[in-house]
């Protein structure tokens, strides 16, 4: 299939049939669902922030393979972790009596905890996806120029219109404005977690004014009138994660799926319980147990690689209590289907939303009178 043609991040996101971008979610979301997306006319998303150099090379390549439509590839951008031994095995020990429950032995303090983020750049620049995001921290100018250069759009994900400017000042294609609404880790990186967290219509209406980049709304955006307002602000498309997660493209495990099938109104709060980083979802025994202790909980990436097996087992044996379960507010209206048909649906929500706001602004159109 031929290459897209080198364009602004405004055209690029302006040219989407569906103005809507498949959110990155790791262990949610895959490369079926970024082509379905895709697909139909919106934009996927590759979460690549825990694999390997080597299938993010042909993650990429396969997504280019089948499809000549625009996609996004996703890194976190985390940092050698070299934490004090003894700060390990505190953690450890306040993570025995749930590895007790799930009848698995405690593990050794790990040797790693993290992917090598410079060498998933490195394989990322090489892939040169249409559009690549970022989150958890900036890039340098000289890292997004060389991924400018090998044809990759920059989008840099902020919570504050600080950290917005942060991105600005390196020369990124688009911002993405997460609000404290959206699901999974906060993107923060300037401030500590209760001062980042500014809603989505704040965030997106401030940030809008102050930079010369297009900016994509993320955070509680879960239906076509969600999408419309996002646009209304001056968004130039709205990015739904936790509106995907069931999705038959999804990749969650069943009792997560059971979760957000059953979910009371007003379910999700922010803890960094799992993984020493902020993060929203729907809230369980384990959250509620490591509140009291949440502020000694190593920060990101130790906590989240001595939770990881726990997670794992968990799911596999239908333990949602200890599971994390990542998802936004407005997880209620989350719909079962096809991604390429949700995607569908919401766009054409929106413009119906859209044509009777027109109608209540403008009277009935004459010609159609």
């Amino acid at each position: 299939m031929p290459h897209l043609p080198a364009m602004t991040a405004a055209a690029l996101l302006a040219n989407l049939a569906i103005p809507i971008i498949q959110a990155p979610m790791l262990g949610a979301s895959g490369p079926a669902m970024a082509l379905a997306v895709t697909q139909a006319g919106g934009m996927g998303s590759l979460a690549a922030g825990a694999l390997a150099p080597e299938e993010i090379a042909q993650q990429i390549a396969a997504l280019k393979a089948a499809t000549d439509r625009p996609f996004g590839v996703n890194l976190l951008i985390t940092r050698p972790a070299t934490p004090d031994p003894a700060m390990v095995s505190e953690a450890l020990e306040r993570l025995a009596p749930w590895y007790d429950r799930l009848g698995i032995g405690l593990p050794e303090s790990p040797n790693d905890y993290a992917p090598d983020f410079d060498a998933q750049f490195a394989a990322l620049l090489a892939a040169a996806p249409p559009l690549a995001s970022f989150t958890f921290d900036v890039l340098t100018r000289d890292q997004v120029v060389a991924l400018q250069a090998a044809g990759t759009l920059v989008v840099g994900t902020a919570t504050t219109v600080a950290e917005a400017h942060a991105w600005a000042a390196i020369g990124v294609d688009a911002i993405c404005a997460q609000g404290s609404e959206a699901g999974g880790h906060r993107g923060e990186f300037l401030r500590p977690g209760p001062e980042s967290l500014i809603g989505t219509m704040a965030l997106v209406a401030t940030i809008r004014p102050v930079v010369a980049a297009p900016v994509i709304a993320a955070g509680g955006i879960m239906d076509g009138r969600g999408v419309a307002a996002a646009l209304s602000l001056g968004a130039a498309a709205a990015q739904m994660g936790t509106a995907f997660l069931l999705a038959e493209e999804a990749t969650i495990s069943e009792p997560w799926r059971r979760r957000i099938e059953t979910v009371p109104d007003d379910a999700t709060a922010v803890t960094r319980a799992f993984t020493g980083r902020n993060a929203r979802g729907i809230e369980n025994e384990f959250m509620q147990t490591f509140r009291a202790v949440e502020g000694e909980v190593p920060a990101y990436p130790v906590q989240n690689r001595l939770t990881r097996e726990l997670r794992v087992v968990a799911g596999r044996l239908g333990d949602s209590e200890t599971l994390s379960l990542w998802a936004g507010q407005g997880v209620s209206l989350t719909r079962k289907g096809r991604a390429a048909d949700l995607v569908r649906a919401w766009w054409h929500e929106a413009c119906e939303v859209s044509a009777l706001l027109h109608y209540r602004t403008h009277g009935p159109d004459p010609d159609n009178s």
